[in-house]
């Protein structure tokens, strides 16, 4: 496996990136920020340039996922409390399965709770994920890293002058000077370091983020330690269309890193945001063109509009690889129901893989192919991959299919839609409906229904 193979010295010695045949670039320093308004008006959306310049397809010989529900995660709630990270933890691995397909998990390490969280999931003693922290470029934060007993921490370097101008108050030569004196100080400590290259998709390329990423390539040689570059679509900018323009178009970003900045692929990590509706086709496109990881959060959940879903991330996965390769998909569910009981996260009744009503019916046509072959309506095996077999809501579109199909699903019963009892409740849901209701019949007033209804045709 790449990732694996990275982290062995023998195996760096044999595959370290062949720098020497890349030109090294400068920053190209300037006096005001560039901040791109031709593409970020502010006033109006954002524009996406086209040049005609297109990326190769590239996949690398493995993909595979990340966590950042505990970090970027938190950072859109109430603190999660400790045993309630143990447990997702614990549903995380599960579904992660035995070749670690979910390689990471990433957490806060500035409070008590989190340092907590921490102790107890590394006492877990998983493989996979892999529990990693986060900090910001100051070497203060570096011993919360060694006190926490991590291999790995993120480190936030933001490169757009957006934040290194407006936020920081620096110069990008000033960025660039921090930013190494801290990588390299914890590549001294024998940290291995994930630089989060906040706000890539407004960045200078060329003029900040090549040059930035040739000589973390540096400092990885001489420390003979990985320095992962997670690519940071802060604001959901990136774009998958090809030929579009940088910096928004993630297959440029990709081809970027690797064919001029000499990062391996195994090195390179996407971490999305779905302002703009983009966030899991951004992962994807990612992993299409030499991207190795994905990142993301259990349920998408995160600042904002959220970040990429790691059930989505599953099944993509599963799409482009041909296999699940061991992935126990039936935890999403289990995650799905422990959040939405346990920590008060709301669901979306039509969210995917995890919705309420992701797999119902409420169309009678819809309900009547089910009761056929499901796989007419069901994506797929949704209770074998999801334990989530499909089902009906009884409404006024339901039809007499659909009042079948929920008498089938719900007392095992294999009615004909023109069976009395069958025909006798839908017209009792018409007459609801024709009264003026307009909410859903609810599952105790089918048993009611049902349960009257065979009375009445029994003693018939």
């Amino acid at each position: 496996m790449i990732a694996q193979v990275f982290f062995q010295e023998a195996a760096v010695e044999r595959r370290w990136p062949l720098r020497s045949v890349r030109a090294q670039a400068d920053v190209i320093d300037v006096t005001e920020p560039n901040l791109m308004r031709e593409q970020f008006p502010y006033h109006e959306p954002p524009k996406v340039f086209f040049d005609g310049l297109d990326a190769p397809l590239d996949l690398p010989d493995e993909i595979f996922i990340t966590d950042t529900t505990f970090r970027d995660g938190q950072q859109a709630r109430a603190p999660l409390e400790v045993a309630q990270v143990v447990h997702l933890f614990d549903l995380l691995h599960r579904l992660s399965g035995p070749r670690g397909i979910v390689r990471k998990s990433e957490f806060f390490l500035y409070s008590t709770r989190d340092r907590q969280a921490v102790e107890q999931v590394l006492a877990r003693g998983y493989r996979y994920p892999e529990v990693t922290g986060w900090i910001r470029a100051k070497r203060e934060d570096l011993r919360l890293v060694r006190d926490a007993g991590l291999g790995e921490t993120g480190i936030l370097t933001s490169c757009s002058d957006y934040h290194i101008f407006l936020k920081l108050g620096w110069t990008r030569r000033q960025a660039l000077d921090n930013y190494l004196g801290i990588v390299e100080e914890a590549l001294g400590q024998g940290i291995r370091v994930r630089c989060h290259l906040e706000d890539l998709t407004r960045a200078d390329v060329y003029g900040f983020v090549v040059p930035f990423a040739q000589r973390l390539m540096t400092l990885a040689e001489q420390a003979h330690l990985p320095v992962i570059l997670r690519l940071c679509d802060t604001m959901g900018y990136g774009v998958p269309y090809p030929g579009a323009s940088l910096p928004r178009s993630v297959p440029r970003l990709i081809r970027a890193m690797v064919a001029d900045a000499g990062v391996p692929k195994a090195w390179l990590e996407w971490h999305g945001h779905n302002d703009f509706y983009k966030v899991l086709i951004n992962a994807s496109t990612a992993w299409l063109y030499g991207c190795a990881a994905a990142n993301g959060t259990l349920l998408g959940y995160g600042e904002r509009t959220g970040n990429t879903p790691i059930e989505g991330l599953v099944f993509e996965y599963a799409g482009l690889v041909g296999s699940l390769d061991g992935m126990d998909t039936t935890a999403i569910t289990a995650i799905a129901e422990f959040m939405q009981r346990e920590c008060q996260y709301p669901i979306s009744a039509s969210q995917p893989f995890i919705g309420r009503d992701f797999n119902a019916t409420s169309a009678g046509i819809h309900a009547d192919g089910v009761m056929k072959n499901q796989e007419i309506y069901n994506i797929f095996d949704t209770a074998a991959l999801l334990n989530r077999p499909p089902s009906a809501n009884v409404t006024d579109r339901s039809g007499a299919a659909g009042v079948a199909l929920w008498i089938q699903q719900h007392t095992g019963r294999n009615l004909p839609k023109n069976h009395p009892v069958v025909e006798t409740i839908h017209a009792w849901v018409a007459a609801q409906y024709a009264a003026g209701r307009t909410t859903a019949i609810s599952d105790d007033e089918m048993i009611e229904q049902i349960t009257r209804s065979l009375h009445e045709a029994t003693r018939s």
